[in-house]
């Protein structure tokens, strides 16, 4: 398998970066990494596109009963216990109860183990620029795994004349595109949180796209230039 090649290393390295890359796969990727320059570029180019992704996530701090609950499991403190709890049954219960109500409050108050975000490729459509010329390369929505931040990018520039704008869409399987908003043609964007209401399944988005648009983006609230890039969600 030729790693040197931009399109092969590309698709690796996302996948790599998006964490959706596992096992044997993952293993042997990370074992190739050091010696192919190619990878690593790639890995880089993947980093610097979804690192925004991260930053508009809020931090979750754990709650003190966290700390609480791990302490009292790992180093529990000696007791001395009245002769009607000395009572095998008694000593019994109580132990039950007791690693009940540090279990519950572990699985209740401690976080959610970080997951991927979910990676939607949207292909050129080969339709033409109001200049003439065709849209190249795709573009790359990355939804946090919640769907509440997204950024976008074009892997390519899309050369644009000065009196249009690239904006993104979403729409389910029936029904009306709606806006994620305007996009960059050069660079990555950070859209708002809360773009896609209900998240990546309460949405129940199923495609998106990119259509050319007037400055300040669609005055009718659906697309009214023409589409350029497209993409299917596959969650």
């Amino acid at each position: 398998m030729d790693y040197g090649k931009p399109t092969l290393a590309d698709a690796l390295a996302a996948q790599y970066v998006a964490g959706t890359l596992r096992g044997a796969a993952r293993r042997r990727f990370e074992t190739l990494l050091p010696s192919h320059p190619a990878l690593q570029n790639a890995v880089r180019e993947w980093q610097d596109r979804l690192m925004p992704l991260t930053g508009a996530l809020q931090p979750e701090t754990p709650s003190p009963a966290v700390w609480h609950a791990i302490e009292g499991r790992l180093w529990p403190a000696p007791t001395v216990l009245p002769w009607w709890q000395r009572l095998g049954l008694w000593r019994a219960l109580s132990g039950v109860a007791m690693v009940a109500v540090v279990g519950m409050a572990v699985l209740v108050n401690q976080p959610s183990p970080p997951q991927a975000p979910v990676v939607v490729v949207l292909q050129s459509t080969g339709t033409a620029l109001p200049d003439g010329t065709g849209a190249p390369g795709s573009v790359v929505a990355s939804f946090s795994a919640d769907g509440r931040a997204l950024v976008a990018v074009p892997l390519t520039k899309v050369a644009l004349q000065t009196d249009r704008v690239l904006q993104l869409w979403w729409a389910q399987v029936e029904g009306p595109p709606r806006s994620l908003g305007l996009i960059k043609a050069d660079g990555t964007t950070v859209l708002p949180p809360g773009s896609l209401p209900g998240g990546l399944r309460g949405s129940g988005i199923d495609h998106m796209a990119v259509s050319v648009e007037p400055p300040g983006g669609s005055p009718t609230g659906l697309p009214t230039g023409p589409v350029v890039f497209y993409g299917k969600l596959q969650l």
